[in-house]
C-alpha cells in the first residue's frame, strides 16, 4: 500500500552555524527529528526555503546528486567543507510543476542545476543525516503575499497522499540587523511578541490571520523587513489543509530576536 503523510512542517532553521555550532537549542531538537519528532520515513522531501526567491514558483529538477550551496559569507572554514548530497527528485519536481500548473498556476519554471541552498540542507542535515532521501527544492516569491503561498501549499496538498513530506524552511522571526549579540538568552520584547501573537494564532487555527499577518500581527515589518523566511509557513499550513491542528513542536530565541520556533501541522482525515 501506499505510504500515506498526514503531516507538513515549518522549521526555523535560523543561522547557517546551526551546522556547526552545538549550544544551538534547535540543533539538538532536529538531531532527535527521526527519534522524538517524525518516525515515519518518506519516500521523498519537497521543501520549500527562504533562501531562494523567485519572480515565479520554480522547482529544482535534478536527476542526479543536489549539490550543497554554501550561501553564507565569512562563516567558519568548516561550514564550507559540509556535504548533504541527497539524490535529486525529478520526479517529484515534474509532479509538483503539474499540480500547480492544474491549480492555475500557469507559470512554473524549473532549474536544472541548482542543488540545496542552506536552508534546506542544514535542517536536513540533522534530520536525516544518511542523505538517502530524494529532496526537490521550491522557490518562494516574496514579491507576493502569504495568500499566494497558502494557495501552492492548497495545490500541493496531494503530495501527502503519495509518501511525500512537505518542509517549509525559513525563522519565525528573522530581522539581521535587529540581531542582538549582548542579549544572552533573553528575547527582545517585540521579538516575543511576535512570537507568541504567531504561536497564539497557529494553534488557535486562524490561519487567515497568519495569511494577512502584515495587517494582524504586532511589530510585523520589524519581525519580517523581507517575507522570504516566513512564506514557507504558509506554503506548510496550506498543504495540511483548512482544518488541520498546528503543534508547536520546537520553540527558542537566539541572538535577541532569532526565533527558531517550528510547527507540524496534521491534516484532519474525517
Amino acid at each position: 500500500m501506499a505510504l500515506k503523510l498526514k503531516d507538513t512542517f515549518y522549521i526555523s532553521h535560523g543561522s547557517p552555524t546551526l551546522s556547526i555550532d552545538e549550544s544551538i537549542q534547535a540543533r539538538k531538537f532536529l538531531q532527535s527529528w527521526k527519534k522524538d519528532v517524525y518516525q515515519e520515513k518518506p519516500k521523498s522531501i519537497l521543501i520549500i526555503s527562504g533562501h531562494w526567491d523567485t519572480t515565479v514558483p520554480t522547482v529544482n529538477v535534478i536527476q542526479t546528486t543536489n549539490d550543497t550551496i554554501y550561501d553564507f559569507y565569512g562563516f567558519p572554514k568548516p561550514m564550507y567543507q559540509l556535504k548533504y548530497p541527497a539524490p535529486g527528485a525529478s520526479h517529484l519536481a515534474k509532479r509538483v510543476k503539474e499540480l500547480l500548473n492544474k491549480s492555475g498556476f500557469n507559470r512554473v519554471n524549473e532549474d536544472k542545476k541548482r542543488g540545496l541552498d542552506h536552508g534546506a540542507w542544514v535542517p536536513l542535515m540533522l534530520m536525516y543525516p544518511e542523505a538517502d532521501i530524494p529532496v526537490c527544492q521550491l522557490s518562494v516569491q516574496s514579491n507576493l503575499d502569504g495568500t499566494h503561498h497558502y494557495n501552492i501549499g492548497k495545490a500541493l496538498a496531494p503530495l501527502k497522499d503519495e509518501g511525500v513530506l512537505i518542509i517549509g524552511s525559513g525563522s519565525a522571526v528573522h530581522n539581521l540587523r535587529a540581531l542582538d549579540f549582548s542579549a544572552g538568552e533573553e528575547a527582545t520584547p517585540w521579538a516575543l511578541e511576535f512570537d507568541n501573537w504567531l504561536k497564539d494564532a497557529l494553534l488557535d487555527g486562524r490561519y487567515e490571520d497568519v495569511n494577512h499577518y502584515e495587517q494582524k500581527a504586532p511589530h510585523a515589518r520589524k519581525a519580517h523587513p523581507h517575507p522570504d523566511h516566513f512564506f514557507p509557513l504558509h506554503v506548510a499550513i496550506g498543504a495540511a489543509g483548512e482544518n488541520s491542528k498546528a503543534k508547536l513542536i520546537h520553540s527558542s530565541i537566539e541572538v535577541g530576536t532569532l526565533s527558531y520556533a517550528s510547527y507540524q501541522f496534521t491534516s484532519d482525515s474525517s
